[in-house]
């Protein structure tokens, strides 16, 4: 080949050594990923741009421009959704609680979109596992997120139904040996552009550009949790760090502990332990404190007024009041 490819151009751009990188503006950044998602980009090209993005670091106009790309190509309809929950670490040391958070919202009439992946780190739970064990339908595209939706208030889409070029890319990770910037945006993409929209991240770094690029975005509520295991997911028994951006507005908290002290963790991680506490056949002072302290916090996010003790007594009530049976065989 004589002519220079036309991606060859964003390689350059990073990686022209210490004090000749720069990051993407975030018109070039959209570009390359209208390329990538195309399938415009040859295979040494992507794990080039991908790996000099990772050493880099990724800034918030390039992951907003990546996300712009990847709503300009997925085009996914008009929705009206409260909130967008994305989920794509895994559960590792603690059972994945959150889902039962956003079930009980939804349970209790918010509109919860949820999108993830699973798969891509080996001896994780994910949330698409914990929906599937509550018999918790998957949807496969747009339609059924709009029909799951208005039966139940809560559609689930996995990230390679929404866009099957960034659900291959997420399974690079056991080939490059690094997370890759899919993982991140993935985070950020808020599809529907829910008014409010919450996620985890597991090096606190990361959490102001999650910040920056939803301000970018222009979501208007924002949270991101430096949560359990990387989800957005509060720690009961002990301070978690959020970051919010609301209305505009950048501040952090640390969300207080809802119970005093330190609970033992499981030995080994099952989803019948998540199945039995939504339908109350078991009691799990770990687990039920998680799910009642991530919906409290989220309760916030979503614009409810009080302090933390008052939103962890109305996120209690919601628990509480779920229906058991919703998701019975």
């Amino acid at each position: 080949m004589t002519q220079e490819h036309p991606f060859a151009g964003f390689i350059r751009t990073l990686g022209k050594g210490k004090k000749g990188t720069r990051d993407l503006t975030r018109e070039e950044a959209r570009e390359a990923m209208a390329m990538i998602l195309a399938g415009d980009v040859e295979p040494v090209q992507l794990g080039a741009f991908l790996m000099l993005m990772r050493v880099k670091e990724e800034a918030a106009p390039e992951l907003s421009g990546f996300a712009d790309a990847v709503r300009d190509a997925i085009s996914a309809p008009a929705i009206d959704v409260d909130l967008d929950w994305a989920t794509y670490a895994g559960k590792r040391r603690r059972h994945p609680w959150y889902v039962l958070s956003a079930l009980a919202l939804a349970n209790s009439g918010v509109r919860v979109f949820m999108h993830g992946s699973q798969g891509h780190t080996t001896g994780r739970l994910y949330a698409q596992q914990v929906l599937e064990a509550l018999n918790v339908p998957v949807a496969g595209n747009w339609s059924e997120v709009g029909l799951q939706l208005k039966m139940h208030n809560f559609a689930y889409l996995p990230l390679d139904a929404m866009s099957p070029v960034l659900g291959e890319l997420m399974t690079l990770k056991p080939l490059l040996g690094l997370r890759s910037p899919v993982h991140t945006l993935s985070r950020m993409l808020n599809p529907l552009q829910a008014r409010c929209a919450i996620d985890g991240v597991f090096h606190p770094p990361y959490g102001p550009k999650h910040q920056l690029t939803a301000q970018l975005l222009g979501t208007p509520r924002n949270l991101t949790l430096k949560g359990d295991g990387g989800e957005a997911e509060t720690r009961p028994d002990s301070e978690s760090h959020a970051l919010w951006m609301l209305e505009g507005e950048l501040s952090e908290e640390h969300w207080p502990r809802l119970v005093a002290k330190r609970l033992v963790r499981d030995e080994e991680m099952k989803l019948e332990t998540v199945v039995q506490l939504w339908r109350g056949d078991i009691e799990h002072e770990y687990g039920s404190a998680a799910v009642i302290s991530t919906l409290a916090i989220t309760l916030k996010l979503l614009g409810r007024e009080g302090e933390p003790t008052e939103l962890f007594a109305q996120a209690e009530s919601i628990w509480q009041q779920r229906d058991r049976r919703l998701m019975a065989d």
